[in-house]
């Protein structure tokens, strides 16, 4: 092969993969919801200090005909938001990011305390209990789903 066609078949190639992983992402506003996702009990534990982060625990069902999965969160007041899970490792318990979650139809799915979660970094100092914060989910394709979370102080039912 000559050497302008391969590079011309890598130039392709690497546009083509490129674009794979991009997504559209929905202007504020037009948050349109994923069909068959719904959340129930969602709720913000305030961290016990200021400043620190504070954990999102939800009850997240799915019912649809294709799976779909979760990548990513977004929350209201707060600079970053990121899907966690507690899990074994080398004999201790670590918490951290945790990787997309597939659901497929019939799935039901607890994020709670020492399991998954969603944490909240960076959360603005006038968030209070008895507030309600909009939290976003997106699903791989860039579809979302928004919900209410109520805020709970620290150390209430979570």
């Amino acid at each position: 092969m000559k050497k302008w066609a391969l590079a011309l078949a890598l130039g392709v190639a690497g546009t083509a993969i490129s674009s794979c992983g991009e997504t559209a992402e929905a202007p504020a506003g037009d948050v349109e919801a994923v069909p068959g996702l719904t959340v129930e009990n969602a709720r913000l534990v305030l961290p016990p200090v200021s400043g620190n982060p504070a954990a999102i625990y939800m009850d997240v069902r799915y019912s649809g005909e294709r799976s779909t999965t979760l990548r990513a969160v977004s929350v209201e007041k707060s600079e970053n938001a990121e899907l966690h899970e507690t899990s074994e490792w080398n004999g201790g318990m670590v918490m951290g990011e945790m990787g997309p979650l597939l659901l497929n139809d019939g799935d039901e799915v607890s994020f709670e305390p020492g399991g998954r979660h969603i944490m909240v970094f960076g959360l603005e100092d006038d968030v209070a209990e008895g507030q309600s914060l909009e939290v976003t989910l997106t699903v791989v394709g860039g579809d979302k789903t928004s919900f209410e979370a109520e805020v709970v102080a620290a150390g209430a039912d979570r």
